[in-house]
């Protein structure tokens, strides 16, 4: 055994050496080769290359060793990893990245349909930026991104319309936007009850005892003929019914619909004519089905279609604000005397003008609070913006002072007026001094009709923003949403509030706040953020603020 073993050493021991004094032969060789060209390698030490050359086949072959292969190997993979990272963070400080600026571009090439992307880092949307040699569009105008999206509001196959149990009267109450969101309401009604409904009444006894009726502010053939798939609508009740005295019924606040398929249907069948006497917000926002909440959008924004005269005026209006390829603001300034009065809102104003608010307030019977602390609702982020709190707004989010600005309401309340706006930004427009007096007239003491127009304009606005949160922000938000998303920026009043306070005391400066307000307001400019249902129905988000989902889905 012993003499076997010494033998397999000896063979063994030969093949190595063997292969040993290959390597050496062809290492002298190439040593050999470098000489006589004169490029002879710098070591000084030739013989101790060679040696060490004779480890390399066993240091390369899986065993002992290959554990510290893997460990070294490693080792120089976290060092080179560590070196790319400091390397990317120094070239982004070359970069000079200025994060107050939220700067993103968008190059439309109009000659090519060239389009380079770019992402916003602080909040994920992709925008696209226009060539140098064209025109550039700051990133302020940009709207959300609504590509992945669409409108959602046919009429499904399975749907029919069944033989009529009676007819519904409805008596629109407040002012154009509620009204037109109840009567979008009553159309879905009209479906579940089975019932015709007759063309609705408007209301005259509100602020503005507008005498406008339905006539008057809608293309009333349009709205008959564009839901006559949908549900019967007659112009007046048929003289065989206009004997019949109708009963008079006030619907449940945010009904579901068994309420009106159950008990209202009930009542119709027995009475044949039922007269509702209010509108608005008669219907919930939630748990309705795909069909009834298409139907809304379609009576909403299909449907109920300005007159032509309406919409000739508002189209003019857009026109002359576009003349000269500037993109405008609709800004909803809510700050007239009925809002004021009714939130009990009077900050920056005087102590004659607050007790005036305070009069109007305990003479109107219906509004329930009398006595209401303004500054405690200003904090909460329930009163409307003053005129010199949105200049300091439009200011920090970082529009220039020379846009145009299209003031969606009515008189702005106030000694001062819209003083402290037109100081920071002179280019204040409205209807009144945008159209000419001859293009006013026919609209003298129609306020409603004037509010159709002004609605029309935001809705066609490059940005809409809005400083209360009443029926017209709800209804023009929603619309945009439906069109597109289109840009709508969403203040948020109670850290607004804090924040140009906290500037006014000399906490912070001016870039410290307007940083501030661009971070918080970076998700609030109407995108696509679904509709969930709240702890209260009368504080969620209401259906026609956001139709998403319901009207607008995903593709």
């Amino acid at each position: 055994m012993l003499t076997i073993s010494m033998t397999s050493l000896t063979d063994n021991s030969s093949r190595v050496s063997s292969r040993l004094l290959g390597f050496m032969t062809r290492r002298r060789v190439f040593e050999t080769i470098d000489e006589q060209d004169g490029n002879a390698l710098p070591v000084k030490n030739p013989t101790f290359l060679r040696r060490k050359g004779r480890y390399w086949p066993e240091l390369l072959r899986p065993g002992r060793y290959f554990g510290r292969w893997m460990f070294w190997g490693l080792m120089m993979l976290a060092f080179m990893t560590l070196l790319a990272k400091f390397a990317l963070l120094n070239t982004l400080q070359d970069f000079n990245i200025d994060r107050e600026k939220f700067i993103t571009t968008r190059a439309v090439m109009e000659n090519a349909n060239k389009v380079v992307n770019e992402r916003d880092d602080h909040n994920g949307d992709f925008k696209e930026i226009s060539s140098p040699e064209k025109f550039s569009i700051p990133d302020i105008w940009m709207k959300p991104t609504g590509d992945f999206y669409y409108k959602c509001v046919e009429r499904s196959s399975k749907e029919i319309k069944s033989p009529p149990n009676g007819y519904i009267l409805v008596h629109s109450n407040g002012g154009l936007n509620q009204m037109k969101t109840g009567i979008s309401d009553m159309v879905a009604v009209a479906k579940m009850m089975n019932a015709t409904l007759v063309l609705p009444s408007l209301d005259h006894q509100s602020f503005w005892t507008d005498p406008s009726d339905f006539k008057d502010i809608f293309d009333w053939k349009h709205f008959i003929q564009y839901l006559e798939e949908d549900i019967w609508v007659v112009d007046h009740l048929p003289s065989a019914f206009s004997s019949i005295k109708p009963h008079q019924r006030s619907p449940v606040s945010y009904s579901k619909p068994s309420y009106y398929r159950d008990q209202m249907s009930s009542l119709l069948k027995k009475y044949k004519v039922i007269n509702f006497t209010h509108t608005d917000s008669r219907l919930a926002n939630n748990g309705l089905s795909n069909s009834i909440q298409r139907l809304r959008c379609r009576a909403m924004y299909e449907a109920l279609k300005f007159t032509d005269e309406i919409e000739n005026l508002a189209k003019k209006l857009v026109n002359r604000l576009r003349d000269d390829n500037k993109p405008y603001i609709a800004l909803h300034l809510r700050y007239e005397k009925d809002m004021l009065a009714f939130t009990g809102c009077s900050h920056n104003l005087s102590e004659a003008e607050d007790e005036e608010l305070r009069q109007l307030r305990h003479s109107v019977r219906h509004w329930k609070e009398k006595r209401i602390d303004g500054e405690e609702r200003r904090r909460k982020g329930v009163c409307p913006m003053t005129p010199r709190e949105v200049a300091v707004f439009l200011e920090a989010m970082g529009f220039p002072l020379d846009t145009k600005i299209y003031i969606v309401a009515g008189k702005i309340y106030g000694q001062d007026g819209v003083k402290a706006l037109e100081e920071k930004y002179p280019n204040i427009l409205t209807h009144s001094n945008l159209a000419t007096q001859e293009e006013l007239m026919p609209f003298s003491n129609r306020q409603n009709q004037l509010a159709a127009v002004d609605y029309t304009v935001a809705l066609k606005s490059d940005v809409f923003v809005f400083t209360y949160d009443g029926n017209m922000a709800k209804a023009v938000q929603g619309h945009r949403k439906y069109e597109g998303f289109r840009k709508t920026i969403r203040p948020d009043k109670i850290n607004f509030v804090k924040l140009i306070d906290r500037m006014d005391r000399g906490l912070i400066t001016w870039d410290e706040f307007s940083l501030k307000v661009k971070i918080l307001h970076a998700n609030r400019t109407g995108g696509a953020v679904p509709r969930r249902p709240g702890n209260s129905v009368k504080t969620e988000e209401s259906f026609y603020a956001n139709p998403y989902p319901g009207c607008i889905c995903q593709k």
